[in-house]
């Protein structure tokens, strides 16, 4: 039975909750559940961890270091954690752990930037940037890691210690990290406790906390901040996308489109910045929808990709799919489910799709990708436009300049020119509209879990 972590040692829940593997859709593991009075401990280890924590960023470093190495030792037992309870194919699973030591590595050399705004004979005036104190995480399902990452590093550079919950879908890998980092850490500098959405709102709730970050749904991230902001707590919200790719009409599709669906359907289309609406013009269309017809029917189900990740995602896709189907869409390739055990999904394209169809106007999070004809590159922008996300967007033509105009003018937080979803720890993430509040990685990721502190020294 895995085992949580508070204050550096392994704590069993008082009761647990099932674990299904996707790719059978049957139980396969027990995780434990987090009582409240665990929770209590939790915080409360954090908390008294924080003190010794942020006295010394260079020891800071050097743990996260040691930190990054031993998981990147038992990367084959948390990939095959992952692979349990994701259904990844085992490549994509492996990434998980590379992610985290990548981010623990690249935060660990980065510096906490102390600004100098004022420095003469009156004064001395600069701009130190101090941890915020206890830090609750929360994390989804889609990359249980490699998300979680994102947040504990920057979160540990900065002073900070953590409280983190992964989605009760896949908390197995996470658990076994919690380990982890309870062996290779102080004790109570991150703690990883296992529940489901009453557990999430207590952690939000919890008045120890002085920052929330969280993955997940919009939904979710409107009631997180409406609890959280009861309290002031600070928060960053990365939530859902739904990114339009525009193909230029200079675009060669021989190259964009295999580079575009690779994209689109990495880990079965399960991520925000992944493209979700392919605008094409009119005079490529069609020869554009058999070419990511012919590139998605060749995807093998199984080894090359997975299943949905949880059975509520695999009956949305059902659903999302076949709604647009009945409302006139056209299968250029996929539409229904895979027959057999699991919540595996065909490979989709999606056809003449109206703009109000659901699975073009919501984020699909899935293996069904419509492809849109438009009649000029304004009636393109202003439909990518046309919608409350504002993750990333993509432009993609052999003029380099006219497709970087065109991807400056999406409304989203990233936009890329001939590639998409290219995240690095070194380059700031976030959303505008309801896919974010708040940004992830860089520096300015590092920043917001902090709060600036002038020091004001008087010279006269």
């Amino acid at each position: 039975m895995p085992t949580m972590t508070i204050d550096g040692a392994p704590v069993e829940g008082s009761q647990t909750f099932d674990v299904v593997n996707p790719a059978t859709g049957e139980v396969a593991a027990q995780a434990p559940q987090c009582s409240p009075e665990q929770l209590d401990d939790a915080f409360a280890a954090a908390q008294a961890a924080g003190r010794g924590w942020r006295a010394d960023v260079d020891e800071r470093r050097k743990a996260m270091l040691r930190l990054a190495e031993a998981i990147t030792a038992a990367g084959d037992e948390l990939t095959a954690d992952l692979v349990l309870e994701t259904g990844k194919p085992v490549p994509v699973a492996a990434s998980e752990p590379g992610i985290c030591a990548a981010w623990l590595q690249v935060f660990a050399d980065m510096e906490i930037p102390r600004r100098v705004l004022q420095d003469d004979a009156s004064a001395l005036i600069e701009v130190a940037y101090r941890p915020l104190g206890v830090v609750a995480a929360i994390t989804p399902w889609n990359f249980p890691l490699g998300l979680a990452m994102w947040k504990i590093a920057p979160a540990l550079l900065a002073g900070n210690t953590v409280v983190l919950k992964p989605s009760p879908f896949t908390p197995l890998a996470t658990l076994r990290m919690g380990q982890i980092m309870g062996e290779v850490l102080p004790p109570g500098v991150v703690n990883v406790v296992t529940g489901g959405d009453d557990l999430g709102r207590a952690v939000v709730a919890h008045p120890t906390p002085r920052k929330i970050t969280f993955t997940g749904s919009v939904a979710g991230g409107k009631s997180v901040a409406a609890s959280a902001g009861a309290d002031l707590k600070r928060l960053t919200l990365e939530l859902g996308g739904n990114d339009a790719t525009i193909l230029m009409p200079d675009v060669d599709l021989a190259s964009a489109v295999p580079r575009i669906l690779g994209t689109a359907f990495f880990n079965t289309g399960q991520a925000c910045a992944l493209p979700k609406r392919i605008y094409v013009p009119d005079a490529l269309y069609d020869e554009a929808v058999d070419a990511f017809a012919a590139a998605a029917s060749a995807i093998e189900v199984g080894p090359q990709m997975g299943p949905l990740s949880t059975k509520p995602q695999y009956e949305r896709i059902t659903g999302l799919a076949a709604e647009a189907i009945a409302g006139g869409a056209r299968v250029a390739t996929g539409g229904a489910p895979v027959d057999g055990p699991g919540y595996y999904f065909a490979p989709t394209i999606l056809a003449d799709v109206a703009d109000d169809a659901r699975v073009v106007a919501e984020e699909q999070f899935g293996p069904v990708l419509p492809v849109l004809r438009y009649s000029d590159i304004d009636d393109a922008v202003e439909r990518a436009n046309s919608t409350m996300f504002g993750l990333c967007g993509s432009a993609w033509g052999a003029d380099v300049d006219a497709a970087r105009a065109v991807a400056e003018r999406l409304e989203c937080g990233s936009t890329f020119v001939n590639t998409h979803a290219a995240l690095l720890p070194t380059v700031p993430f976030s959303g505008s509209k309801w896919s974010g509040v708040g940004v992830e990685n860089g520096v300015e990721g590092l920043l917001a879990f902090t709060e600036p502190q002038v020091v004001h020294t008087a010279r006269v």
